[in-house]
């Protein structure tokens, strides 16, 4: 007696199905290699802002608490990349006395060059401030101590091409203390370059 076997033939669609899942596999292995590969030759870093150079220009504080500042700061926008030019947008900074924003620092958008700089001259001032009995106290303390601190706080997008991987966007975040003499204006310098986020 003969016995009878049965081949299930599977169907074409499905063939297909794995087919394309397949190439879609290898597409995105091969697509993680280009990636990995490409970080490695370029080694992209990401660009940064940073206070170089200020100067108190002006700290004027007369007996009714009425206070007129003028601030000159350089800031500094660095590209570290030797293989790709960096575009920023959206530069927005404040510059603020005791929680009062005394000036704004904003600039249009703008390109550095492959592992270069480009520094803007910002010359912040203040209208007449009135400062409350807290505040007078405050530049008391700062006149004695022949020291006076502002804050910078902002932010600026940054951009670059990397080769063939495109185009790689981060928001740099500045927050730093500005520390002044006041008997004669000049920078204490101290650590002021944004972070990436």
């Amino acid at each position: 007696m003969k016995k009878l076997t049965s081949q299930r033939k599977t169907n074409p669609f499905w063939w297909f199905v794995a087919a394309i899942c397949t190439v879609i596999s290898l597409a995105v292995i091969l697509a993680g290699i280009i990636v990995f590969v490409g970080y490695l030759i370029i080694h992209p870093r990401v660009p940064v802002i940073s206070v170089v150079d200020a100067h108190l220009d002006q700290f004027q504080y007369d007996i009714a608490g009425i206070l007129v500042t003028q601030v000159n700061i350089v800031v500094r926008s660095r590209n570290d990349n030797t293989k790709a030019h960096a575009s920023f947008s959206d530069l927005k900074l404040t510059l603020i006395f005791e929680g009062m924003e005394i000036a704004k620092l904003v600039a249009e958008s703008y390109d550095v060059k492959k592992n270069d700089s480009l520094d803007f001259n910002y010359v912040a001032t203040s209208t007449p401030v009135p400062l409350n009995p807290e505040q007078m106290e405050d530049v008391g303390v700062y006149l004695n101590q022949d020291r006076v601190k502002f804050e910078l706080k902002g932010h600026v997008r940054a951009r670059w091409r990397v080769g063939l991987l495109g185009s790689v966007k981060f928001w740099c975040h500045l927050n730093c203390q500005l520390l002044f003499r006041r008997s004669d204006g000049s920078y204490i310098p101290s650590r002021c370059t944004s972070k990436a986020k």
